[in-house]
């Protein structure tokens, strides 16, 4: 099952992340590296909110959430994690194409 975690971050997001961007970056790399994150980023320019992938279970996307600096620092002021059926794509995400 895939799940996308989506963030809403402050006005001032860019000034705001720059000491917190490196511990941000390496809890991606962990996630990553456990297999659970496939991907994120930021959207818009200037960024307004964040997207990232999660495979497995909604507790790896919720888990991440709650240690991510970018929530405990109060850059992000609201965050969800939704299920996500792909159905096209990248042939390994979806289970049964069209």
């Amino acid at each position: 099952m895939l799940y996308l975690l989506s963030y809403e971050f402050v006005g001032d997001y860019l000034e705001r992340r720059t000491a917190l961007r490196p511990a941000h970056l390496e809890l991606c790399r962990q996630a990553v590296a456990r297999g659970e994150m496939l991907a994120g980023g930021a959207v818009g320019n200037p960024p307004s909110s964040g997207l990232l992938l999660f495979q497995g279970a909604a507790g790896h996307a919720e888990t991440f959430a709650a240690a991510d600096p970018y929530v405990t620092q109060g850059l992000v002021t609201r965050w969800q994690v939704q299920p996500w059926t792909v159905v096209v794509g990248i042939p390994e995400l979806v289970p049964n194409p069209l």
